[in-house]
């Protein structure tokens, strides 16, 4: 591996933690920040095979091909458990619940001294869908953890965990990448320049996501979907509304998606109106968000990014989806 950990981006995260190992000054529990997409699991992985590689390249450098190395990088270690929501049939899911039993299980194994590894690593992801009784669980692990265990998180914000389960973590707040760099990258992974640029200002600045739209097309077939639907709800009258809102509520992870891509449209409207230079995310909808920018004020387009982003708190928090997606609907500015 390179002396990045072979991370594109997030250099400063990777220097600090390459410290942490490399001095053996590691902590017991590490939250990593962010949108999906930008790499938080990534480098939680990298620590992991930092922390547990038996033929590293230099001191908290891993090597990436020894067996612990590729254990962990398929998250198959068996010194490493992996917990995240689930669905009813238990199949990891994005905008699942992540439940008590989950980490109380995870609590007896890290009891147990690792089997080939040096440490025994537990990697929650996307935490900030635990539900209370599960996250007053992991506050008790994380008193209680041996010297042997390290804890790694991941959760879109630090605000959406228990102030005390922070408190005793280190944080990684990641960002976003210049847009430069996720093109960049996209080419030599073989993408054509004009696509690159596309997917790299679509992706946000998140590394992650950029690749998920260059290997899966339904991906971008989705978004352009939901960015169509979006037009023809603006002028759409109450009943039509009605409709979708209840139609958008009956998978929560579509909505949760749905809305994602949503607001990041009406990022571009409320940067445009604000006359940001800023560059857009959606380059592809130029002529839409500029036209929109010209029918709306700034406090107008302000709103609208507010209630999205209201919406998916709410949403974590469980509150009645179709009501919010109702709600949300009706307030939009008619066009």
């Amino acid at each position: 591996m390179t002396d990045n950990w072979n991370m594109l981006g997030h250099e400063w995260a990777v220097d600090m933690l390459h410290q942490h190992a490399a001095r053996g000054d590691v902590r017991h529990a590490y939250l990593f920040c962010g949108p999906p997409g930008l790499g938080r699991r990534t480098l939680a992985l990298r620590l992991a095979q930092a922390l547990n590689c038996t033929k590293p390249i230099a001191a908290g450098i891993p090597c990436g091909h020894c067996r612990d190395c590729k254990q962990i990088e398929s998250m198959q270690h068996p010194d490493m458990n992996v917990i995240q929501a689930m669905d009813a049939d238990g199949l990891p899911k994005e905008g699942g619940t992540l439940k008590v039993d989950q980490v109380r299980e995870v609590q007896h194994s890290l009891s147990l001294k690792p089997y080939q590894a040096k440490y025994r690593v537990a990697l929650f992801l996307r935490f900030q869908e635990a539900n209370d009784n599960a996250a007053n669980a992991l506050l008790k692990t994380l008193e209680e953890a041996p010297a042997h265990a390290i804890l790694l998180l991941t959760a879109d914000t630090p605000e959406q965990l228990l102030p005390t389960i922070v408190s005793r973590c280190e944080i990684l707040r990641l960002r976003a990448l210049p847009v430069s760099a996720i093109e960049s990258d996209l080419l030599e992974r073989g993408v054509d320049e004009e696509r690159a640029r596309l997917l790299a200002h679509i992706s946000g600045g998140r590394p992650g996501y950029a690749r998920r739209l260059v290997d899966d097309a339904t991906v971008l077939e989705r978004r352009e979907e939901r960015l169509n639907d979006l037009q023809t709800l603006l002028p759409a009258p109450r009943v039509e509304k009605f409709a979708y809102a209840d139609k958008l509520s009956k998978d929560k992870d579509v909505m949760r998606q749905t809305i994602l891509i949503w607001l990041s449209y009406w990022r571009d409207v409320m940067l445009r109106v604000a006359q940001a230079a800023t560059p857009l995310v959606n380059i592809d909808r130029n002529m839409e968000i500029e036209f929109l920018a010209g029918r709306l004020n700034l406090s107008t387009a302000r709103r609208v990014v507010g209630d999205l982003e209201s919406t998916l708190e709410k949403m974590d928090k469980n509150v009645n989806s179709r009501l919010l997606a109702e709600v949300l609907l009706l307030d939009w500015p008619k066009v």
